[in-house]
């Protein structure tokens, strides 16, 4: 089974790129796995406020059930950007 750092660089890699909404719950968990609970102030940038409530909504999760969770994301949505 591939590694969580081979399923991202899979993820950067796709032909097609995901809609907003996709792209936002691959961030969130991106993040929530790699650097932990959110720890950053609330943006007014709109692209960048929808960034950081995507992270934020995963607060509490353990790097490695981001990761998992991650996985699962792009085992859903792989098949329509490969």
């Amino acid at each position: 089974m591939p590694t969580f750092e081979e399923i991202v660089e899979k993820a950067k890699n796709f032909k097609n790129l995901p809609s907003k909404e996709e792209f936002l719950e691959f961030y969130g968990y991106y993040k929530q796995a790699t650097v932990g609970d959110c720890n950053i102030e609330e943006p007014e940038d709109e692209e960048k406020k929808a960034r950081y409530n995507a992270w934020k909504s995963k607060a509490g999760l353990t790097a490695e059930d981001a990761k998992k969770y991650y996985i699962e994301v792009y085992k859903k949505y792989a098949p329509q950007y490969e």
